[in-house]
């Protein structure tokens, strides 16, 4: 009976221990990714062209500036393919058959062919999350595209394309429906252990009302305040216009703050997966394609970040 007794106090101290322990911790490494994002205009600008110039200074870009993730936006399917081969053809990827997803917009606004976001990565890409927004009332029907490393399936990229209608539909105007649906998503990855850097066209400037939900309260400059989110976007440090940052659109627009043109290419992360620094830039936009190569710029962006293994 005193054995019995023994034994059972022994366990019950052990589990008294084991709860004061508390769950276990993830582990957790910390490393730094560089993104580059451009919307190409690849019909409205380039009709769908594969031999004008567009792939090369893309692609240039990409390597150039040692990006592990690249996000396009307005890519016509034939140019995603042409992406492939001239990223294939100098070694980029690190794997030849898993470094890329499309998703469509449209099947057939590139004259006759599909028409919508990519992403690219250097490391090999798991399995996609596609998502389609709400309609905006047009026939073309906006998307948000995620895909995970291979390796590390806790780190996400992702890239969408706001609608610039600012249309009411169902009570609500839609950009800032479609802001909503991918911040619930994003929120939704973060929620569930995961990294996730998201880059493409928002169609809204870091100051707007509408993006006060994703920028981190953290953040609040004279140029953008009353933010109540979770995000930085890695350009809103500038000293030229903190809090906002540079430009993304064609230069000599002047609609955006700090005497310069609209903001409204980001890359944003959750402000509490951010592990060290972070830093954004915008390139001026390449000639080479007969003429500009498209009406935006290309926006890179490095940050160190947590990453649960």
């Amino acid at each position: 009976m005193r054995i019995r007794t023994l034994v059972a106090g022994l366990t019950a101290g052990l589990l008294v221990a084991v709860s004061l322990a508390g769950p276990a911790q993830a582990a957790t490494v910390t490393a730094t990714y560089t993104s580059w994002t451009w919307n190409v205009a690849g019909w409205t600008i380039h009709r769908g062209a594969t031999n004008d110039g567009l792939i090369p200074a893309l692609s240039d870009s990409i390597r150039n500036r040692a990006a592990n993730f690249a996000a396009l936006n307005e890519l016509c399917w034939s140019q995603y393919k042409a992406v492939q081969a001239n990223l294939l053809g100098s070694g980029w990827p690190q794997d030849d058959s898993n470094f890329s997803r499309f998703e469509a917009h449209s099947e057939t606004a590139c004259g006759g062919e599909p028409f919508g976001v990519a992403l690219f990565s250097r490391a090999p890409l798991g399995a996609a999350n596609r998502y389609a927004l709400a309609a905006d009332g047009t026939s073309e029907r906006r998307k948000l595209l995620c895909a995970p490393l291979e390796t590390r399936p806790h780190l996400r990229f992702c890239t969408t394309h706001i609608t610039p209608s600012n249309a009411v539909i169902n009570g609500k105007n839609i950009n800032v429906t479609q802001l909503d649906e991918v911040r619930s998503r994003i929120d939704s990855f973060a929620a569930s252990g995961d990294t996730v850097l998201i880059a493409g066209d928002f169609n809204a400037q870091p100051h707007y009302g509408r993006l006060d939900s994703w920028y981190s309260a953290s953040l609040n400059t004279p140029n953008n305040g009353a933010n109540t989110g979770a995000y930085r976007e890695l350009d809103d440090t500038d000293s030229r216009c903190p809090g906002y940052g540079e430009t993304t659109v064609y230069d000599g627009n002047t609609e955006g703050l700090c005497g310069q043109g609209k903001k409204i290419d980001l890359i944003f992360v959750r402000n509490d997966r951010i592990a060290g620094s972070y830093s954004g830039d915008s390139l001026a936009i390449a000639t080479t394609c007969g003429g500009p190569c498209s009406d935006h710029r290309i926006v890179i962006g490095t940050v160190t970040v947590s990453v649960t293994t």
